[in-house]
């Protein structure tokens, strides 16, 4: 029998995760109808020139041949069209390399989870909207395929087009977005306004940038925290916090669960939830946090780096890449830990996980990113040793 004096208690059976902002195949996704299908593809082979290869970009369709396109209509899940040679075969799946691209074909249908995920590395994705939902709408005004039976649809709708002839909008439509302003109206034939739009949009929704700096290591190389030595006044913490306040509105402190009491005033913890691996902790730890911001990560045990070098790779980033990270000068690879983290990412770097790789360069290494030259290669120079760490103190004492 249940306890009366635990009845009012709300149990809660799954944990309360924030999760990521994605919609039926990605973070940035706008479906396209209003016009017959040919003309749709039509558009987006126009806009490709306009809008790649700054953004990488994904397009979904139907294939009217398959014998359930009717089906494709009122689901936002793709019906399986078995390819002859997996279906002959008894193949549930088959990868064809294509030396141009790589083609997968599967004989099983794809649940709304595995759409973004497939589609997880690009930027934008652009959708049949005659065929699929999506969560913002571009509308195409045209008599050939009336609006009326599709309104369901346009729940944001974005930007409207005009097919050639169209003067003026139909009733339902002013009617049925009349809560709320009237978008944008363009020609559809106007290719560069339509991706000047595109871009726009794109840009509006990039992802706010947040702070990390990775104080979590036992500094068993140096002997003591590196995070509480002093190079210029304050410690590695503050001073690593104080560079990425200039540039983030929010920065957190990555440490240990038993390290968040220790930390100075004025900084804010983000202790580890994926414990015993490392950086790759922290990131994931902040992701977790805020799946939907991008991450400037920072090891605290850079005394040489500088707000110029920090502000360079700001103003560099590459929000429709998957990070934006310098090229270290000792190797060639990229600097995870002097890098922007986007979004998308935390799946990219769970994926590793999940494969038994828990260092995020080689996420980095294999993933789509924008890598730069350092302008000040020495500044990426780490501290890890008390020999190491005299040195420097030596070097940056002018500085002081």
């Amino acid at each position: 029998m249940e306890n009366p004096a635990n009845s009012t208690i709300k149990r809660f059976k799954h944990a309360a995760l924030t999760r990521p902002d994605v919609g039926e195949f990605g973070r940035a996704e706008l479906a396209i109808l209003g016009a017959p299908c040919g003309d749709i593809q039509t558009l987006v082979a126009r806009l490709l020139p306009h809008l790649a290869p700054q953004l990488r970009v994904a397009y979904v369709d139907a294939d009217h041949a398959a014998d359930d396109s009717a089906a494709a209509e009122e689901t936002s899940v793709a019906p399986a069209k078995p390819v002859p040679y997996v279906a002959e075969n008894g193949l549930s799946a088959e990868l064809v390399d294509k030396i141009k691209y790589r083609q997968l074909n599967l004989t099983r249908a794809l649940d709304r989870f595995s759409q973004p995920e497939l589609l997880a590395h690009e930027s934008v994705v652009l959708v049949n909207g005659n065929h699929f939902r999506a969560r913002q709408q571009v509308v195409i005004v045209d008599p050939r395929k009336p609006l009326d039976k599709k309104l369901d649809r346009l729940t944001d709708v974005r930007l409207i087009l005009l097919a050639e002839g169209q003067t003026e909008l139909p009733g339902v439509l002013t009617e049925h977005l009349s809560a709320a302003p009237l978008p944008p109206v363009l020609p559809f034939n106007d290719t560069a306004k339509i991706a000047a739009f595109i871009r726009q949009w794109y840009q509006l929704a990039v992802p706010v940038l947040r702070g990390l700096v990775l104080a979590g290591g036992r500094s068993e190389r140096m002997q003591t925290d590196k995070g509480a030595l002093h190079y210029h006044g304050l410690d590695q913490r503050q001073h690593t916090a104080a560079l990425l306040s200039e540039f983030c509105p929010d920065v957190r402190v990555s440490v240990r669960p038993d390290q968040a009491v220790d930390l100075p005033a004025g900084l804010t913890a983000l202790p580890d939830t994926f414990l015993g691996l490392g950086p790759l902790g922290g990131i994931l730890s902040a992701f977790q946090a805020d799946p939907n911001a991008a991450w400037l990560v920072l090891a605290c045990d850079l005394p040489f780096l500088t707000r110029d070098t920090l502000e360079y790779l700001v103003s560099n980033r590459q929000p429709a890449r998957m990070a934006t990270s310098f090229r270290s000068p000792w190797d060639e690879f990229p600097e995870p830990l002097v890098s922007i983290w986007e979004p998308r990412s935390y799946g990219q770097l769970l994926r590793f996980l999940s494969m038994g790789y828990s260092c995020p360069r080689k996420a980095l290494i294999n993933s789509d990113i924008e890598l730069l030259a350092p302008p000040a290669p020495g500044e990426l120079r780490n501290v890890n040793t008390p020999e190491e760490r005299a040195a420097a103190e030596q070097e940056l004492e002018p500085r002081r």
